[in-house]
């Protein structure tokens, strides 16, 4: 058939127009509730401080007691390869990466927690608390010294402590105007989550913030903590994470799951509750797939095995945190609690080995998808959007270059972002 040849059809034209009239609201409801990636780093984990034991120096602080416990416990990348494991064409370059992470930027995102690692306090000493939080993360921002990602977690919305999360809250973020606005990387954590409800309020809370400061509608976002079994299975019998989500109305960044609080509720003995019990994967297999196309991100939750005492226990710690760290990559769950600053040392050297490892193969995939070249694996665009967003979640956290991934791919950062679907909305 030549190339200028009528073809025969059936469908007129009004049936085609009949078709995208009655899918209209379905395409509207699609393009909401599944915007995609938001087009933004995400960070690696998360450490949680203590409102109490935060300070202007905690930051730095972490980065210190990590190169000591890497100083004192690894002290070259032999030994710190032996203790984890690592490929030995690997070690060098994870080792040296580490400690220049640690050194520059030990920490990714920072939460002053005035939740369970705060416990209940008199009115008074939280209120000081939250302000004190707020003009230390904005000095922080201004001078450059901050992290990439910092916030609060305040008090969740259950009865009891209700009206003291909505304080704190608001002595935080006024606070944050004060000081000259809400910096960005901004991020609130609401825990104990049960109810759609719930998330609703935080909704309204973050909306008559905005309103009151003359903010742009969205602005505050904040993330919603899975820590209850009700947010996984409501009482009807239904899957509710979809619906916190939807309660939101937009303003959901993330999805936390929260190990022992969640593992307790399922009746876990305490020796049991860990990231990679089965009530664990179960809820978390729920949170990834109604985050699913969201633009919502998932953060696994911790380990409260401690890397600390004689050198055999730490490298035990080290060892079970980074099997933790990787099995957790590996399911895609590219974020997770950090809780003490030895942990740091294991949390980059698991990220960097699985970023490093896959490399070349991602990078030839790449190149083989973007020139038809064909292969021994024949990839289609979704795997293309995996392939780019592996390459730039490992640019984000450093465990990759530009200039290797340019050379290996023959790709810009933004060829990698069109690819990924990583444009970030305005």
């Amino acid at each position: 058939m030549g190339q200028h040849e009528t073809v025969a059809t059936t469908f007129a034209a009004s049936v085609r127009e009949a078709v995208g009239a009655s899918l209209a609201e379905v395409d509207a409801e699609l393009a909401r509730r599944y915007p995609g990636d938001p087009g933004t780093r995400q960070p690696v984990h998360t450490v949680y401080v203590p409102a109490d034991a935060f300070a202007a120096d905690t930051v730095r602080s972490w980065g210190d007691q990590a190169l000591a416990a890497l100083d004192e416990h690894a002290p070259d990348a032999a030994a710190f390869a032996a203790v984890l494991g690592l490929r030995d064409d690997l070690a060098e370059e994870v080792y040296e990466r580490v400690r220049d992470k640690l050194s520059r930027e030990p920490v990714e995102d920072l939460r002053v927690d005035f939740e369970d690692g705060y416990g209940p306090r008199p009115d008074a000493e939280e209120d000081a608390a939250a302000a004190r939080a707020a003009r230390l993360l904005a000095a922080a921002h201004a001078d450059g010294t901050g992290t990439p990602y910092a916030g609060i977690r305040m008090k969740c919305m259950e009865a009891a402590v209700r009206d003291r999360g909505i304080r704190t809250l608001d002595i935080f973020l006024t606070g944050l105007m004060e000081a000259g606005g809400l910096p960005d990387g901004l991020l609130l954590t609401l825990p104990k989550v049960s109810y759609p409800e719930q998330v609703t309020a935080m909704a309204c809370l973050a909306e008559e913030f905005e309103k009151a400061h003359g903010l742009d509608a969205g602005r505050v976002g904040f993330e919603i903590q899975i820590e209850t079994t009700q947010a996984i299975l409501g009482a009807d019998g239904r899957a509710t994470v979809a619906r916190l989500i939807d309660a939101a109305r937009g303003r959901a960044t993330s999805l936390h799951y929260g190990t022992f609080d969640y593992s307790a509720a399922c009746g876990v003995a305490a020796a049991h509750q860990a990231p990679d019990h089965p009530v664990a994967d179960h809820a978390k297999a729920v949170m990834q797939v109604a985050a699913a196309g969201t633009g919502v991100r998932l953060s696994d939750g911790s380990t409260n095995v401690l890397p600390v005492g004689p050198a055999e226990r730490v490298h035990d710690a080290w060892r079970l945190h980074h099997r933790l760290v990787r099995r957790s990559l590996a399911r895609a769950y590219y974020q997770g609690w950090d809780m003490h600053p030895a942990q740091l040392p294991t949390r980059y050297a698991a990220v960097y080995a699985f970023y490093r490892e896959g490399l070349e193969r991602a990078a030839a995939r790449l190149v083989a998808y973007v020139g038809r070249a064909g292969g021994d694996v024949m990839d289609e665009p979704a795997t293309a959007r995996a392939l780019s967003g592996y390459l730039l979640r490992g640019l984000d956290c450093g465990a990759l270059d530009t200039e290797e991934v340019a050379r290996l791919t023959g790709l810009t950062r933004a060829d990698l972002d069109g690819l990924a679907g990583r444009v970030p909305r305005k």
